[in-house]
């Protein structure tokens, strides 16, 4: 009866042994885990802060295209004042004859 209960105490401390060496693994990769959150939840922080500088540069750039004249809008906005002179050149020449 001594050599069962030797044998059984055996085992449970060896059983306690492999569950505190699973404890130890445990928590060293809680902590990892902690560290690479931290870091995650910075890195999330940061690329929040930098989609917002992008959303309000393509206001800023969509603004400013609205307000710049196109270079079409001004190409025809030269042709028509070169017909419209062309047309007062013409008008002019006839009042002189």
């Amino acid at each position: 009866m001594a050599n069962e209960l030797q044998h059984t105490l055996t085992r449970l401390l060896s059983k306690s042994s492999v569950f505190v060496e699973k404890y130890h693994v445990l928590e060293r990769q809680n902590a990892h885990l902690v560290q690479e959150n931290e870091q995650l939840t910075t890195q999330v922080t940061e690329l929040k802060q930098q989609l917002e500088l992008m959303r309000r540069q393509m206001e800023y750039l969509k603004l400013a295209r609205v307000l710049s004249p196109n270079l079409d809008d001004v190409e025809e906005a030269r042709k028509t004042i070169s017909d419209l002179v062309r047309d007062i050149d013409t008008c002019i020449a006839q009042l002189n004859e």
